[in-house]
C-alpha cells in the first residue's frame, strides 16, 4: 500500500444535546479511525483485508446524534462503572450508595446518563492523537466524589489504536472504564460474526446469576463452552445448553486474564476473520475481558449506509475490571482514592493473515 502523509479532519454537527465533534485520523497507509465526543467513542475503523481492500470494521450509525442513549453503547466509554453493579447498590467506608437501576434489577454502565451519553471536551494532540476529557461531579448518577476523566486515543501508522484511560477524584469512589466498540472484521454490514475465530488468554471465567451478576467465584473454562484458550469460531458452542449462554442469549461474560499483574500490558484476546484475513489483537493491563456477541443488536439505530444490524452481527471485547467488584472484596479493587491516579490501557492492533492453503 502506498505511503502518504497523515491527516486529521474535524467535523462539527449541531444537535439538541450540543455540538458533536467527529475527528478522523488517517495514517500514512490510508487506514483511518473516526472518533466522536459523544461518549469519547469510536465510530469508524477502516483497515485493509489480506488483499489490501479497505472496509469499516465497527458497528456505528450515520446520524451522529443516534449515539446518544443508544441501547448497544456502540463504540463508547461507559462509566463511572462499566458493566453491572448488583441492585444498583454498593457500600464505601460504611456509607451506602444507590444508583439508577437500568438493566433488570441492576445498574449498568454508570446509569442512563453515564459517561457514554455525555458530550466530552475534545482536543488534538499532534497529528496522531485525540484527547477527550470531562468532569463527573459529585453525586452524578449516585457516585461520590468529583472525578476528572481522560480518554486519550492514538492511531499509529501500523494500524494500532491505543487508548489510555485516566481518572482522579477528590473523594474515595469506585471506577471501572472500558471501550465498548463492536467489531465485524468482514465489514460492519457483513452479517453475523459467528464464523470469526476467537482466542482468549483466560483459563477462568466469572459465573453469574441469571441477571449476569457474578457469584464471586472463578471457574475453569476447560470442558465448557466458555473455553477459548485455543482459537475456534464464536458460533461453535453459542447455542449449547449451558447456563451462561442461556442467561445472555449468547456470550455476555467476563473472563479473568491469566497471570494478571497490575500495570502490565499483555495480549488478552485475538479475533480472526477467515473470509477477509483481518485479525484483531487486543492488549490491556486490565484484569478482565468481557466478551459480548451482540445478542441484542437488533433494534439498534439505523446503521451506517442504512444497514440494519441484527443480533450477532458484531462482537465487543471489553477490557475492564470485574463486574460488581465493589460488592466483592475478593475481586481486584475498583476503589479510587484522592491520592491516586487511575490509569488503564487498551490496544487494538489490526493485522492480516494469508489465506490457509
Amino acid at each position: 500500500m502506498a505511503m502518504s502523509n497523515r491527516k486529521t479532519l474535524i467535523e462539527r454537527i449541531d444537535s439538541r444535546a450540543g455540538q458533536i465533534a467527529l475527528i478522523t485520523m488517517t495514517n500514512r497507509k490510508g487506514a483511518s479511525v473516526t472518533l466522536s465526543n459523544v461518549g469519547a467513542g469510536v465510530v469508524s475503523i477502516i483497515v485493509p483485508d489480506r488483499e489490501g481492500r479497505l472496509a469499516d470494521v465497527v458497528v456505528g450509525y450515520d446520524n451522529a446524534a443516534d449515539y446518544i442513549a443508544d441501547g448497544p453503547c456502540s463504540g463508547k466509554v461507559p462509566g463511572r462503572y462499566a458493566n453491572r453493579i448488583a441492585k444498583g447498590h454498593f457500600n464505601l467506608d460504611g456509607v451506602g450508595y444507590s444508583l439508577a437501576v437500568n438493566n433488570g434489577p441492576n445498574a449498568l454502565h454508570g446509569g442512563p446518563t453515564g459517561f457514554q451519553n455525555r458530550l466530552w471536551d475534545v482536543s488534538l494532540t499532534g497529528d496522531d492523537a485525540v484527547r477527550f476529557t470531562r468532569l463527573s461531579h459529585d453525586g452524578e448518577e449516585g457516585y461520590p466524589g468529583n472525578m476528572a476523566v481522560v480518554a486519550m486515543y492514538r492511531w499509529t501508522d501500523d494500524n494500532r489504536l491505543e487508548l489510555t484511560l485516566e481518572a482522579q477524584t477528590d473523594e474515595p469512589t469506585v471506577v471501572n472504564l472500558t471501550n465498548h466498540t463492536y467489531f465485524n472484521l468482514s465489514g460492519h454490514d457483513s452479517g453475523p460474526v459467528l464464523d470469526h475465530e476467537l482466542r482468549l488468554y483466560a483459563s477462568n471465567y466469572l459465573p453469574t446469576d441469571e441477571t449476569l451478576i457474578p457469584s464471586g467465584e472463578l471457574s475453569p473454562v476447560e470442558g465448557t463452552p466458555m473455553d477459548f484458550t485455543k482459537p475456534h469460531s464464536i458460533g461453535r458452542d453459542i447455542k449449547n445448553d449451558f447456563p451462561a449462554l442461556k442467561y445472555g442469549k449468547g456470550y455476555d461474560n467476563c473472563w479473568a486474564v491469566d497471570r494478571y499483574e497490575a500495570g502490565r500490558i499483555r495480549p488478552v484476546a485475538e479475533l480472526f476473520d477467515p473470509a477477509s484475513g483481518r485479525q484483531l489483537v487486543v492488549e490491556t493491563d486490565q484484569p478482565g475481558v468481557q466478551v459480548y456477541t451482540g445478542n441484542w443488536l437488533a433494534g439498534s439505530p439505523k446503521g451506517k449506509g442504512g444497514y440494519e444490524y441484527k443480533d450477532y452481527d458484531a462482537v465487543a471485547i471489553e477490557c475492564q475490571d470485574f463486574p460488581d467488584a465493589p460488592n466483592h472484596p475478593e475481586f481486584p479493587s475498583t476503589r479510587l482514592n484522592p491520592s491516586e491516579i487511575y490509569r488503564r490501557h487498551i490496544i487494538f492492533s489490526f493485522k492480516t493473515r494469508a489465506k490457509a492453503k
